[in-house]
């Protein structure tokens, strides 16, 4: 396991900034793997959590930190492709400091300590960058520490009596021998097989 006061959330935002460069206008509006979200609205949430978990390793607590996600449907504004880089690379460059990984924080109104905080931070840019490639049809490699840490939370979750919605779906059984990608996209409750068509 990468010791998270370690990991740089910099090789893995930029992959996330880079398919976001990706998106064609046309695209905005075709389906993800996220239930009720075109691709507008999951640029939008990688918008928001981008600012979240940014300020949550900055300890900056207050309404970015506090609001629940899953309140409104989020959406991109006319900017969005010059702002979201733009906060990718701040949440990355919080996240180096290893204070950031200490103490308490909150993200979507939620009390997490630094290390639970970050370690979403890297799960939601993994396989949110996947639901990104797979919905505009571009090859994705996440960054290897970033995925490894992502696979683990999510193996740790798996079997929490609490899943069934929200990121933590049902899983989604994967072969023992699939790539760890695909097994970590099967833990998050999404199908590794999944495509824009077959909606």
């Amino acid at each position: 396991m990468t010791d998270t006061t370690t990991l740089d959330l910099r090789p893995q935002a930029r992959i996330v900034a880079h398919l976001a460069e990706g998106v064609t206008d046309d695209q905005l509006s075709a389906p993800t793997p996220c239930p009720g979200m075109a691709v507008r609205n999951l640029l939008g949430h990688l918008l928001g959590l981008a600012v979240a978990f940014r300020d949550a390793g900055r300890k900056d607590l207050g309404p970015t930190t506090d609001t629940d996600p899953d309140a409104v449907l989020p959406d991109i504004g006319p900017g969005w492709r010059e702002e979201l880089p733009k906060v990718l690379a701040e949440l990355a460059e919080a996240w180096r400091d290893p204070a950031a990984w200490t103490g308490e924080t909150r993200a979507g109104g939620v009390p997490l300590t630094g290390a639970e905080a970050g370690v979403v931070a890297v799960d939601e840019l993994v396989i949110h960058g996947w639901d990104l490639a797979r919905s505009t049809g571009q090859g994705y490699e996440p960054d290897p520490p970033a995925l490894q840490l992502s696979y683990g939370m999510l193996l740790a979750a798996a079997d929490d009596p609490s899943r069934g919605g929200g990121i933590f779906g049902p899983v989604v059984p994967v072969p023992d021998d699939a790539p760890l990608l695909d097994r970590a996209v099967g833990l998050s409750g999404r199908d590794p097989q999944w495509r824009p068509s077959a909606v």
